[in-house]
């Protein structure tokens, strides 16, 4: 039990700072070779912090777990708006500026419903995760098309302060190669002590994805929301958890049906998702702000915090609190 939950904090270290080393790789190699920063944050920068989330989901569905693969992608996104940016909006409330965003959250409202549409028999099969992650790469394309249209945005100001300059290419390829391959050890070895865990306790793999591992490869984005709120960076803070959510609910999502079609856990479709649509509804109000600009305010940011505390006791008392 000592060396499993020694295997799921050395995973998530790892997770973490190999991310990091991965996205600064990859996103000073476009650099260096005249990609738009525009381009690489809504890209590069996207696909390397949903990084752990996609790898977590192929081993948890390879290992026979596509319950846990299900729970991260769903949990992420509960995560990712209800602590994340309830946190940051606590910390340092975000306005919102980028005509960017605002134009991907409809989008991510379309993804969610197509999510649901396909998983409505309560099964996640090939043909779902084929559609599911064949979309994303259709949104991607939209929405760079339609960010590189739309001129100069405050994000793209943003993105150009942030992204890694100068750094010479065998460094950044150093980096690159690095940090993919630390992802994918220090996801397996998240995997495999998070499953003995599971185990040892009989909790179903769905809980340990949706509390354990949907917190734990969420800590990127907490971080890099906060430090971008202290920054004045607003955009970037919520543009990393919309951008996150579009690929946990089209890629992560889609990955597990892909790998191991199976029936979807029990709790899924009556607890889970109603809980992501409530709570993407409530950041799509907050962030348009029909009545001013938008902005997460400290209460709303307050409401979301204490949304992600009762979800995670309804988790406990329901699943984990019957073991």
């Amino acid at each position: 039990m000592l060396i499993d939950c020694l295997a799921i904090v050395a995973g998530f270290v790892l997770l973490i700072w190999s991310a990091d080393r991965f996205i600064s790789g990859a996103a000073a190699v476009a650099d260096n070779m005249q990609v738009s920063p525009l381009i690489i944050g809504l890209t590069i920068v996207g696909f390397g912090t949903s990084a752990p989330e996609m790898l977590v989901a192929v081993f948890a569905a390879t290992s026979g777990n596509p319950g846990m693969a299900v729970g991260n992608a769903l949990g992420s996104n509960i995560t990712n708006i209800a602590l994340v940016l309830g946190v940051t909006a606590l910390i340092m409330p975000i306005d919102v500026h980028s005509r960017i965003i605002k134009k991907e959250l409809p989008l991510l409202m379309l993804a969610m419903l197509l999510m649901l549409v396909l998983i409505m028999d309560n099964n996640l099969n090939r043909t779902d995760g084929i559609l599911l992650t064949g979309s994303l790469v259709l949104l991607m394309w939209w929405i760079t098309r339609q960010a590189i249209l739309s001129g100069e945005d405050n994000l793209t100001r943003e993105l150009q302060q942030e992204l890694p300059h100068n750094m010479p290419m065998p460094r950044a390829l150093f980096w690159l190669v690095v940090g993919m391959a630390l992802l994918l050890a220090s996801s397996k070895l998240l995997v495999w002590g998070a499953v003995n865990i599971a185990t040892a306790f009989g909790i179903s793999d769905l809980v340990i994805g949706l509390t354990i591992i949907a917190v734990g490869t969420s800590l990127p984005e907490l971080a890099a929301s906060i430090a971008s709120a202290f920054k004045g960076e607003h955009d970037i803070a919520l543009g990393n958890v919309v951008g996150s959510n579009l690929f946990n609910t089209l890629a992560v999502l889609g990955i597990p049906g892909i790998l191991s079609p199976s029936e979807l856990p029990q709790g899924v479709l009556e607890r889970d998702i109603p809980v992501m649509f409530i709570l993407t509804i409530a950041l799509f109000i907050m962030a348009y702000g029909f009545r001013g600009p938008g902005r997460i305010n400290r209460f709303e940011g307050l409401v979301l915090t204490c949304g992600f505390i009762a979800y995670q006791a309804t988790l406990y008392f329901t699943t984990m609190g019957s073991v």
